[in-house]
């Protein structure tokens, strides 16, 4: 039995970086333009999820530090003239 099958629609998965790797109803799947195979490999796919946590927790830093830049400068104590 092949573990082979059509590419699952992106539009509802998620993909890691910009990896041919998507993760879809909790399995990573490895894409490529002929079709998709699943991840299987307990120590793969946990790199894989170790990997998109620390990519998610890079991404909500970056938004941190972006709307601390949108947000207007408080005044500093001691320097009012």
């Amino acid at each position: 039995m092949s573990s082979r099958t059509p590419s699952p629609p992106l539009a509802r998965s998620e993909r890691l970086a910009r990896s041919p790797v998507v993760r879809r109803g909790g399995q990573w799947w490895l894409v490529t333009g002929s079709g998709s195979i699943l991840a299987t490999d307990p120590a793969f796919t946990g790199e894989l999820d170790r990997f998109a946590d620390v990519m998610t927790a890079a991404d909500q830093a970056v938004a941190d530090l972006r709307s601390r830049q949108d947000d207007p400068p408080s005044p500093r104590p001691g320097r009012q003239r």
